[in-house]
């Protein structure tokens, strides 16, 4: 599908923190602006695509097509404060307690490992269900 960016990233953010709130929302479109900006590491080669860093495998649960996956971005209708947060992060606009996330996941518990994915990020906050990963070091050999 021809998805704009904006449209993309809105159907990201519903799909992989819709009922996290605003902020939570806002985390997950930081993390994907976070990927698209940064210039060094795995990240840095896409070349500041936003459609290869939402379709750059197995980083997305919302993006796996698999059999039986109905929770993913393409089955997902978008709402305007989608939209706009995903307009908010395109803008240059971060959570500024959210650091320079690279990555983050919901471990189903109420407490964080210290370092995802191993020891390329390190824990920085956690918002709603969401935990969130800043790169450390070692990410600039990844």
């Amino acid at each position: 599908m021809a998805f704009s960016d904006v449209e993309l990233i809105a159907r990201l953010i519903q799909c992989e923190a819709g009922g996290e709130g605003d902020d939570g929302m806002r985390g997950v479109a930081s993390v994907i602006m976070n990927r698209v900006n940064i210039t060094y590491g795995e990240y840095g080669r896409l070349n500041g695509s936003i459609r290869a860093v939402v379709f750059q495998p197995r980083q997305f649960e919302c993006v796996s097509e698999r059999p039986g996956n109905l929770q993913n971005i393409y089955n997902m209708q978008p709402e305007q404060i989608h939209y706009d947060i995903a307009e908010w992060a395109i803008a240059g606009n971060r959570l500024t307690n959210l650091g320079f996330a690279l990555w983050f996941y919901n471990p189903f518990s109420s407490s964080c490992r210290q370092n995802f994915p191993s020891n390329v990020g390190e824990f920085i906050i956690r918002i709603g269900n969401h935990c969130f990963y800043n790169p450390t070091e070692a990410y600039a050999n990844t």
